[in-house]
């Protein structure tokens, strides 16, 4: 006869006990609130979505109805906040952050270009453009009436130059020069004698990296001696792109210089010319 072990019975009893946690385990609804370990995957379509017991949706994550992916962020009352892409708009993958006022909802306070993939679009943002002594000139060569230099933030540059001219009128002449680029004539034109000359320059940063630094210079001359010109400058602004036309070309690049850090500006740069506050003693 077969010897019975002494412990049997325990065995059966700890054999019971197992088989009825596990069957309550089985019989237990998961926790889904919280996710310990592992990864949440949205995949070929669909969105995770949060909203508030009144059914405004504050945030989702995914892809949208109208084939967008994208993140966005709003507030409670149902105001966009922070997106990028866009609910609205299909294939727009934007870096937008709104306004909250409620009299204009839809203004984007941050943004990058709409056109140009490497450039801010907003806030807008001044070029530092300086007159010189020679804003107001009798001479008949070129002579520097404001000129600057800063980094590139925007797609686009945009002054407006108003300039008088006395009998034989003159003409001016705006330049550009990127670091390690050759200077590009922006506009030359002529100015009628005895009325203001009104000229809108709008360059697009063709070739130009984010951050690059760009010199620029207005100059003019008179078309006779002993004659008097004049140029002032209303505004010079580094803006967003307004149509696909404004968006300028890309840089030539290397593969490493495409990864490596925006360089500090130059530490030597081109004598600037005088500046148009001097000593009184002067």
């Amino acid at each position: 006869m077969a010897a019975i072990p002494i412990d049997l019975l325990d065995r059966i009893r700890e054999l019971e006990r197992r088989v009825r946690e596990l069957t309550g385990r089985a019989n237990m609804r998961p926790a889904l609130d919280e996710i310990l370990h592992g990864d949440i995957v949205i995949g070929e379509g669909g969105q995770l979505i949060a909203q508030t017991p009144q059914g405004v949706v504050t945030f989702k994550i995914g892809q949208t109805p109208q084939g967008d992916w994208g993140v966005f962020l709003r507030r409670a009352d149902g105001s966009r906040a922070l997106t990028v892409g866009d609910d609205i708009l299909e294939d727009d993958q934007m870096l937008r952050l709104w306004s909250r006022d409620l009299g204009a909802p839809d203004k984007v306070l941050v943004m990058d270009d709409a056109w140009s993939d490497r450039f801010l679009g907003r806030p807008l943002l001044p070029i530092q453009l300086h007159p010189t002594e020679r804003q107001n000139t009798a001479s008949t060569g070129w002579e520097v009436a404001w000129w600057g230099t800063g980094p590139a933030t925007h797609a686009v540059a945009h002054m407006s130059l108003h300039t008088y001219a006395n009998t034989g009128g003159g003409q001016v002449r705006v330049t550009m020069q990127a670091d390690g680029m050759s200077p590009v004539t922006v506009a030359e034109y002529d100015c009628p004698a005895g009325a203001w000359t009104e000229r809108e320059i709008v360059q697009p940063m063709h070739g130009i990296e984010y951050l690059q630094w760009v010199d620029w210079t207005v100059e003019h001359r008179n078309k006779q001696a002993g004659r008097d010109i004049e140029t002032r400058l209303f505004y010079a602004i580094n803006r967003h792109t307004f149509s696909p036309d404004e968006a300028p070309s890309l840089p030539t690049r290397t593969p490493p210089a495409a990864a490596a850090a925006v360089p500090p500006p130059p530490a030597a740069r081109k004598p600037q010319p005088e500046q148009g506050l001097r000593t009184i003693d002067d």
